[in-house]
């Protein structure tokens, strides 16, 4: 048995819990699989997997082999898939997105992407932290944030013009501020815990500037901030890509337009490497690409 199907004996009994089980799955005998999981532990030097009456449960090493092997593995299965004529992508795709923009932007693009690649299936996580994609075996990620992890490929997909603005309503009521200065005098509505931004930035006239904005009111999610906002409770500063179709309705408006208010990280996709990109995250990428080419947020949204 060579080592490709080695490790495809060895994530059996992961999968399954036990030797019995894997056997029956790989048509095997118990005493056939326990022999190939000794003999894999015995040529690597470690133990792979503690034995119980009841069940097996994986060793450290036992589980970076696993995760190793995964890989390897699925990397074996693209490649075959990839060189195949006129082979349609498939399989699941885990896609890890941030709430608000995933929410406002990604969601609506997603009908054209099912429609055009049928045997894909889907799988959405959506949140603001920084997902581990290797730990966690996602696929791929969009994100608008300072890319720090090295291990991963980064594809840009748009920039991200930060605008400051307020509705209508509250304006009549608290006045417009004409300066950064005037700011100190409004309710400007904070993101919870992310103290950079809350540090608003300034060039203009009088060269750059910056305030700390401290928040009577604060959330962790951009759309629970822009909710508000509309409502009339205060002054927000987000990206122009989640509120652009609310100002062009006039349901918001900007302020300070003659200041630069400093963009935000660029709006990317990143994957894991691969010497063979998988693909599913290629043209879910090259989809994700094209629809911010031709933006569907110039429209109206609700």
């Amino acid at each position: 048995m060579d080592r490709q199907e080695t490790m495809g004996v060895f994530l059996s009994v992961v999968e399954e819990g036990d030797f019995s089980a894997a056997a029956r799955r790989l048509r095997m005998t118990p005493s056939a699989v326990s022999k190939i999981i000794g003999r894999l532990e015995s040529r690597l030097g470690v133990r792979l997997l503690q034995r119980s009456t009841r069940r097996i449960s994986l060793t450290a090493e036992g589980s970076s082999y696993a995760d190793s092997a995964r890989r390897i593995l699925n990397d074996i299965k693209e490649a075959e898939i990839a060189v195949q004529p006129g082979a349609e992508p498939r399989g699941r795709l885990r896609v890890s997105l941030p709430s608000a923009f995933g929410h406002r932007l990604i969601v609506p693009m997603l009908p054209a992407f099912i429609d055009r690649y049928p045997a894909i299936e889907l799988e959405l996580m959506f949140t603001d932290a920084i997902v581990d994609l290797l730990a966690e075996e996602t696929d791929v990620a969009v994100r608008v944030a300072a890319q720090s992890d090295s291990r991963l490929v980064m594809r840009r997909l748009a920039p991200n013009h930060r605008v400051i603005c307020a509705s209508a309503q509250y304006l009549e009521k608290h006045g417009v501020p004409m300066t950064p200065g005037d700011l100190q005098h409004h309710t400007c509505l904070g993101i919870t815990s992310r103290g950079g931004l809350n540090i608003w930035e300034f060039d203009g006239p009088d060269g750059p500037q910056s305030m700390r904005i401290r928040s009577p009111i604060e959330a962790n999610s951009k759309e629970a901030l822009r909710r508000l906002a509309l409502a009339g409770v205060g002054i927000i500063r987000m990206s122009e890509i989640l509120v652009g179709p609310d100002i062009r309705i006039g349901r918001l408006t900007a302020l300070l337009t003659g200041y630069n208010h400093h963009d935000g990280p660029p709006i990317c996709a990143v994957y894991p490497p691969g010497r063979i990109l998988s693909p599913r995250v290629r043209v879910f990428v090259d989809f994700l690409a094209e629809q911010f080419a031709n933006p569907p947020w110039l429209r109206s949204a609700p």
